[in-house]
């Protein structure tokens, strides 16, 4: 099957006119896939059937798409990175590099063995209609991580992984979250950033109308203390529900998983214009808002407004740390 498959995208993308590359409803073995544009014209996969990964998957990826403009993979059928078989600490189920003009719509991601889906260096990419799965879990299994891209919307989709449901690397510029249901999972993360030399700027975030239900954090934005300096602005999370929640609303300025900072000092990640608006729901625990700010750096134009988080305690509290948020509507719990 893998030959076949390789054969008919290197026709459609040798194609003159717009082609596409049909996988019938069925299930099939398919090893590593790697296929680079650029192509003629515009080409389309589309997924009826069942692909399934090697249990051993070798290298960092099953499936990677790059450097093709006009590329969409459509249907309703399902990557099925066998990860429940075996979880491999490198292999994602699909990578996206240089896509331009893009769209994935209506496709499932399974049991990826890491990240589900990579995006970097892309422009003008468009996810809907999506689901991406897997056990509450498994280890790094981020549903779409996009880094190095501009320009990029995931729409009307659901994500139920053991890690991030969205994770945002450096470099993002114009990412459009909407009517996303996000559970299990870690939530949607901007970065963690800070960690490594000169990574890029993150700007124009816009998550709205999503729903968390029983997920390990909400809307969170994470850096590392005393790293390497980065920038993160225009960040804006407007009517979201959350269900059942560990962690809300997140700022950690102080990242440090596993007791891997080289140094306690303070973040040299600049965090300005977030917005925190329209935000209801429950709180599993007490710590419905945590705002842990760079004293370095501390958070300017931080607005929050019509916040209304409970705890079955009745005791949900709200912690701020190095900053002065703007305050406007109902802000339950009190605190900052």
């Amino acid at each position: 099957f893998l030959k076949a498959f390789l054969k008919a995208f290197a026709d459609a993308c040798a194609s003159p006119i717009a082609a596409f590359v049909v996988i019938p409803d069925g299930t099939y073995q398919i090893g590593v896939v790697n296929v680079k544009g650029p192509c003629k014209a515009p080409v389309e996969i589309q997924l009826q059937g069942i692909l399934k990964a090697p249990v051993n998957t070798p290298g960092d990826a099953w499936f990677t798409f790059g450097y093709i403009d006009h590329f969409s993979i459509t249907g309703c059928g399902t990557f099925d990175g066998m990860g429940s078989a075996m979880y491999n600490p490198r292999a994602q189920n699909i990578r996206f590099n240089y896509i331009t003009n893009g769209k994935v719509e209506g496709i499932t991601s399974k049991d990826s063995k890491q990240f589900h889906i990579n995006v970097l260096g892309c422009k003008n990419l468009i996810f809907c209609k999506m689901t991406i799965i897997a056990p509450a879990d498994s280890p790094n299994t981020d549903g779409i991580h996009i880094g190095r891209s501009s320009d990029i919307q995931v729409l009307d989709t659901k994500i139920a992984t053991g890690d991030d449901c969205i994770s945002i690397g450096d470099g993002l510029q114009h990412l459009t979250v909407e009517r996303v249901t996000c559970g299990p999972g870690h939530g949607i993360s901007v970065g963690s950033l800070g960690r490594y030399p000169n990574e890029a700027p993150v700007q124009g975030i816009w998550v709205r109308q999503c729903t968390f239900k029983g997920t390990d954090n909400g809307v969170r934005i994470k850096s590392w203390p005393d790293m390497e300096p980065c920038e993160v602005s225009d960040v804006h999370f407007d009517d979201i529900t959350m269900d059942n929640v560990c962690n809300p609303i997140i700022i950690d300025q102080v990242y440090c998983p596993s007791n891997e900072c080289k140094s306690k000092g303070p973040s040299k990640v600049t965090i300005r214009d977030v917005s925190f608006k329209n935000i209801k729901g429950t709180v599993r625990g007490d710590d419905a808002i945590m705002i842990s700010c760079s004293p370095a750096h501390p958070c300017a134009n931080l607005c929050m407004s019509n916040i209304d988080l409970t705890s079955p305690t009745g005791k949900a509290k709200a912690t701020c740390l190095n900053v002065k948020p703007i305050i406007t509507g109902t802000m339950n719990p009190a605190g900052c």
